[in-house]
């Protein structure tokens, strides 16, 4: 499965919204690399195993799940999250960009590619587009955190 959306962090039409900038997006991926607990309701430990200039190794547990994953960070531009494959999780690969596309307008695009099938007519189908909408879900969640933290670090 492909799955690819973009979620709004800036919209100069929308008032209500506290504007970040890009650094305060950066640290929030930065805090979702270095422990996603805050950010994926379920996690119940996220511990990291290697750790280099540009990139982590982590172990995720989810109740009696342990995921395996790789990040790579491309700093101020983007956060590349690849899981392994094992006998119980068929792995795949999350990447979210800071993008401008206009001035004062900031998105992130979540890319997601599974092994998930998802061509239509496939008993999957439905499955992968529940999925979808849980995607979204949890990266609208991942900005509303992003906004938490950038808030709290303000001063008053």
């Amino acid at each position: 499965m492909n799955f690819e959306h973009l979620v709004v962090v800036n919209d100069p039409a929308d008032p209500l919204l506290t504007e970040l900038n890009r650094e305060e997006v950066w640290f929030g991926l930065l805090c979702r690399a270095e422990d996603a607990r805050p950010f994926l309701p379920g996690l119940e430990a996220c511990t990291i195993v290697e750790r280099s200039a540009n990139e982590l190794v982590r172990e995720l547990q989810f109740g009696s799940a342990l995921i395996r994953d790789r990040v790579t960070l491309m700093p101020m531009e983007s956060v590349r999250f690849e899981s392994e494959r094992t006998a119980s999780h068929p792995g795949g690969s999350l990447t979210i960009t800071i993008e401008e596309p206009a001035e004062g307008v900031l998105v992130l695009r979540f890319r997601y590619l599974t092994t998930l099938p998802e061509e239509s007519g496939s008993p999957d189908r439905a499955y992968a587009e529940y999925v979808k909408a849980a995607y979204h879900q949890s990266d609208l969640d991942t900005v509303r955190v992003i906004r938490m933290i950038a808030e709290s670090g303000r001063i008053q």
